[in-house]
């Protein structure tokens, strides 16, 4: 919705303390939110629905509460709390059209949020709903913006990242064991390097995904940790005692989550820690995930003068330019994703440090940022599972020739004839392009048969003998 910089044609008058303005006849916000349009910049970021979403389910709550303490008339909450439901599930989403970078509390989004509920709760009661009066009743944009990131981010965790991480995970899985006996050429510092098996290489990648996962439980108790009821400063002004633990109570029905108030409403206004180390985990998956786009990378790459040891899903033409050229999409999308997110976590760590006091004055920006970070952790995950990791194919061929000729193969008989003579071998039979075991035969008092056994790529993913010297 374009801002009306202008008066338009068609509007109505809203009052508010500061006096008279113009809104659109069709809007359902009110005064303090057409005054928002018209001072704050239309960057084309809107606060994120979630947010907004979220609160819809904390207004909802809030009427419950003040309905169940006699502070609200049943009626009234009852209206109240059917049109904060609808803004809760998405329904008037383009009556939201405030820009994230607005005032720091975000309290212009808490205002749309009230008068939006407020028209439509008066209009199904036939009598007036006051936004501030009824709808943010007990409440603060000081305590509502901060309890709608934890709830819009503890939904997004449990019901999208959560499961997207289990499904990238299952899938990796399911490819390691299938390749658990594929012998491989390992690399380290892109050079060629003892052998594993294609299974144990793509169980690392398993393990930094559930790593992941076990990151986000241990950050989900404080993340459920709710500054409802702190109100303006933290002290629960104009909110009574049991006002806190009442409104996460219902907050807990309406999301199915686990939720408590905060330890101290002091800490949960002036800082956002929690979801700077949300973040901090976020950037943590965006790294395991560059890892494994970027290994896909490299085992794709060719077809002739890479490593071609994998072939990704054809999905697309690669090139405008070279016909029959393919390329890896699919990596190359997660491995944005992760950068951004990675760019987000730099923000965020700024707009969290940037509690003042008795407020953090950037919640708008955390909001905004983390909740694109968790949509782009899932996202890639998804991506990665279902178009990359599940579709691909092996070159057996090619990734035996390249084991058999690599000529590191030789540490396994560093305990039998030591590390220089070893080098020795490995030297001549890069040069000669040969195999290993044929440079060593004429070299060493074992015979073919013994190097063999010794040589085995496939035994030699399994451990044995420590060699005297070590491998990087």
């Amino acid at each position: 919705m374009d801002r009306p910089d202008t008066q338009p044609l068609q509007h109505r008058i809203e009052r508010d303390s500061m006096g008279e303005v113009a809104v659109p006849l069709q809007a359902l916000w009110g005064a303090q939110t057409q005054r928002a349009l018209q001072n704050f910049p239309a960057s084309g970021l809107r606060m994120p629905p979630p947010i907004v979403h979220a609160m819809g389910l904390i207004k909802a709550a809030a009427a419950l509460t003040n309905a169940d303490l006699g502070d609200l008339p049943s009626a009234s909450a009852a209206v109240i709390r059917i049109a904060a439901l609808q803004v809760a599930q998405g329904s008037l989403d383009e009556q939201f059209p405030l820009d994230v970078f607005q005032t720091g509390s975000g309290t212009s989004t808490n205002m749309n949020v009230n008068e939006v509920i407020a028209t439509l709760a008066s209009r199904a009661a036939g009598t007036r709903i006051d936004p501030n009066d009824h709808v943010n009743m007990s409440q603060s944009s000081n305590d509502v913006m901060p309890t709608a990131i934890h709830v819009a981010a503890a939904l997004a965790v449990e019901r999208e990242l959560l499961p997207a991480l289990a499904q990238l995970a299952s899938a990796l899985q399911a490819r390691a064991r299938e390749f658990a006996q594929v012998a491989k050429t390992g690399r380290t510092h892109l050079m060629d390097a003892m052998p594993l098996t294609l299974g144990q290489e793509i169980s690392g990648w398993q393990a930094q995904i559930e790593a992941g996962v076990a990151r986000l439980r241990d950050v989900q108790p404080r993340l459920h940790g709710l500054a409802q009821g702190a109100t303006a400063v933290g002290t629960g002004i104009n909110a009574r005692p049991e006002f806190a633990a009442r409104v996460v109570h219902h907050l807990s029905n309406l999301t199915g989550l686990a939720l408590t108030p905060a330890p101290n409403p002091f800490a949960a206004l002036a800082c956002q820690d929690t979801a700077v180390e949300l973040s901090g985990h976020l950037k943590t998956l965006a790294a395991s995930l560059t890892k494994i786009g970027n290994d896909l990378r490299w085992m794709n790459s060719g077809p002739l003068a890479g490593l071609g040891e994998i072939q990704l899903p054809a999905l697309q033409p690669g090139s405008s330019i070279m016909p029959g050229k393919v390329n890896p999409v699919i990596p190359e999308s997660v491995l944005m994703m992760a950068a951004q997110i990675i760019g987000n976590d730099a923000a965020i760590t700024l707009g969290g440090q940037s509690g003042n006091f008795e407020l953090n004055v950037m919640l708008p920006l955390i909001a905004h940022n983390l909740l694109q970070s968790l949509h782009l952790a899932a996202l890639a995950c998804r991506s990665l599972a279902e178009r990359a990791i599940a579709g691909f194919t092996i070159d057996r061929e090619r990734i035996a020739e390249q084991l058999a000729r690599n000529p590191i193969l030789v540490t396994a008989l560093n305990p039998i004839i030591g590390y220089q003579r070893g080098a020795a071998l490995a030297k001549q039979a890069y040069l000669e392009s040969r195999a290993i075991v044929d440079v060593a035969v004429n070299e060493v008092e074992l015979s073919r048969e013994q190097l063999g056994e010794l040589l085995d790529p496939l035994k030699l993913t399994r451990g044995g003998v420590h060699s005297k010297g070590g491998q990087n």
